[in-house]
């Protein structure tokens, strides 16, 4: 049998196990509101049994390890869910900068007020202009001595000028701050690689001395998701607890050392990429934010770039093609009506701006009130260009912002989708690893009344050992 000095060390376990599991609960409550808290547990075990003449005899319960409540499978899928999520919402954010630089409606896009088509426009932005210069073609054909119609048209093609400069500065800063992004998210993603070897250091010494380092690993798991947010990452765990990391085939982890980490570098053109810094070896990225503004940056952001100033030289070169060839009311003839090349250069002859007189609309240089050239430039308005596939100008403008919208419309489809994806398995983990405090307080007042049980059993045995001291007075 146990005897009074054994029970006694049996009721002292006891009372220490039961405020170890007060603890932990207390731990838990505390950490009710900590992002990325993983809920703990203490496990109890009954102490070694000793043999007496009658079997076996329990020595009590020892507290013999703090657990997390951690579904494995659950992390990865989360981690791999934010590789997505990032992927796509840096596609929206840059689609919505080029959306903004357009000034024009795109269904279902950047805002959620709009109702309108994919190739709905604005009578600001460069449809609606288009328009308005060959309309105003029309108006010096229809009135080639008007000076007033004249002036008008100069207003008209230098407004359509302005905005294709504008425009194409606007998409010039959104590669520039999309550049600025790549170059923060390798940056970002360098310090939290440095982060996770520094974590692993500590884990694996830890659990090397037999402890458990639970609020470590909760916070390699949260520099793991901001990882992956950034990009497609790839881990395994080793038997010391330290979880190696790699991307696109690269090794960047390998327990506490940092093998390698990633720079951006210019592949020509001022086009940024990715590669591993010590071995200049190019990285395969198939997720997270940086893939995501890389793709947009390359994909429908330089499509766009690629349309407007296509669009701008067909306006150029067709235009002063027809202007040339006619004769101005003071019998001038051979000047263009646009100088330029592309949407960032377009501008209006300085000439014709000083003196409207000067734009070229007779066929002849004798014939009063001759308006052919002037009807052949506003015929341009319908005319199929070969430079633009056989589309005309203002069709192919709105194909070019079809294309945009189709691209900000799948991006904002595909953020909704991961966003419900991500709430769902955050709710699944929450359900697992998250602190219920109707559950913890239910757990707090077992530990209680098992405390107090044990510490009554003290009081017992110290009154039966006073009985026996008594006895041998």
């Amino acid at each position: 049998m146990l005897g009074l000095f054994a029970t006694l060390n049996l009721a002292s376990r006891s009372l220490q196990t039961q405020m170890t599991g007060v603890e932990v609960s207390g731990q838990n409550l505390a950490n009710v509101n900590t992002k990325g808290y993983t809920r703990q547990t203490v496990e109890i075990k009954p102490s070694i049994d000793i043999n007496t003449t009658i079997g076996p005899e329990g020595t009590g319960a020892n507290a013999v390890a703090i657990q997390q409540a951690v579904n494995a499978l659950l992390n990865r899928q989360i981690q791999n869910q934010q590789s997505s999520t990032g992927y796509w919402n840096a596609q929206q954010a840059a689609l919505q900068s080029a959306e903004t630089s357009l000034n024009e409606f795109l269904n279902g896009t950047g805002s959620s007020t709009s109702t309108s088509s994919a190739t709905d426009t604005t009578d600001t932005g460069l449809s609606g202009q288009l328009s308005s210069l060959f309309s105003a073609f029309q108006a010096v054909a229809t009135s080639p001595t008007s000076i007033s119609a004249r002036q008008n048209l100069i207003s008209q093609a230098q407004t359509l000028a302005t905005t294709f400069n504008q425009i194409s500065a606007q998409l010039d800063a959104t590669k520039a701050s999309l550049d600025t992004s790549l170059n923060n998210d390798v940056d970002s993603a360098n310090k939290l690689v440095a982060a996770i070897a520094d974590l692993n250091k500590q884990i694996a010494a830890a659990q090397f001395s037999g402890g458990t380092a639970n609020d470590l690993l909760d916070e390699r798991e949260q520099d793991l998701e901001s990882l992956s947010q950034l990009a497609n990452i790839t881990t395994s765990t080793e038997t010391n607890g330290a979880v190696d990391v790699s991307l696109g085939g690269q090794t960047l982890v390998s327990g506490n050392q940092v093998l390698d980490t990633l720079q951006t570098y210019d592949a020509g053109g001022g086009q940024l990429l990715v590669q591993t810094a010590t071995g200049g070896a190019a990285v395969t990225l198939a997720g997270g934010s940086i893939q995501g503004t890389i793709d947009a940056r390359d994909g429908a952001l330089a499509t766009l770039q690629t349309n407007l100033n296509t669009l701008a030289s067909a306006i150029i070169t067709q235009v002063n093609g027809v202007h040339s060839g006619g004769y101005s009311l003071t019998g001038t003839t051979g000047a263009g009506f646009f100088n330029g090349t592309d949407a960032a250069t377009i501008t209006v002859n300085a000439a014709l701006v000083n003196d409207p007189s000067l734009i070229q609309a007779a066929g002849t240089a004798t014939a009063t009130g001759d308006n052919s050239v002037a009807l052949q430039l506003a015929d341009l308005a319908d005319a199929a260009q070969s430079a633009l596939g056989g589309q005309t100008f203002s069709a192919s403008y709105g194909q070019t912002v079809a294309a945009l919208g189709g691209a900000l419309q799948t991006a904002n489809d595909q953020v909704s989708s991961q966003t419900a994806v991500a709430n769902m398995l955050s709710t699944q983990r929450g359900s697992v690893s998250g602190v219920n405090i109707d559950e913890e307080m239910t757990n707090l007042m077992g530990f209680q009344r098992a405390y107090e049980a044990s510490a009554q059993l003290v009081t017992t045995v110290n009154q039966m050992m006073q009985t026996v001291l008594a006895m041998k007075s």
